[in-house]
């Protein structure tokens, strides 16, 4: 298999992603390592004070995470996750994850993901969350 065909199956394969599906987000993969995921947040998203629920912000945040830590074509799965919310986003917003891979080890790896706002441009929330890459292939080498 060619890198293009390859990297194209790695990307259909995160792209089923359901969860992502049935909240309505879109999962794109920028290159090996980089991801992002946007979502535009209902009304069914947000919580009792009317600001989005931070669930929300932390899925599409991890939706990013898992995209790019697996987007090598090696099965990756969170190790640990820190997240900072940073100001409230309401219903109507497009809310936009990047990830961007800071390191890569033989066997962990780290990213760090911002959580924007794209009508405003303003970081909603940040995370740094780090991968274990567990020597199994999703997809043929």
């Amino acid at each position: 298999m060619d890198d293009k065909t390859r990297q194209q199956s790695i990307n259909d394969h995160i792209k089923k992603d359901p969860f992502a599906n049935y909240l309505g987000a879109k999962v794109e993969i920028i290159k090996p390592g980089h991801s992002r995921v946007s979502l535009v947040i209902d009304g069914n998203m947000t919580n009792f004070h009317g600001t989005t629920h931070g669930g929300i912000i932390f899925a599409i945040s991890d939706m990013a995470f898992a995209a790019a830590c697996n987007s090598h074509g090696k099965v990756a799965v969170a190790l640990n996750v820190s997240i900072c919310f940073l100001k409230p986003s309401y219903s109507g917003d497009h809310l936009v994850a990047e990830a961007k891979e800071e390191h890569k080890g033989r066997r962990t790896a780290l990213y760090s993901i911002k959580i924007f706002n794209e009508k405003t441009d303003k970081l909603i929330a940040k995370s740094q969350d780090q991968a274990y890459q567990k020597d199994e292939w999703f997809v043929d080498k």
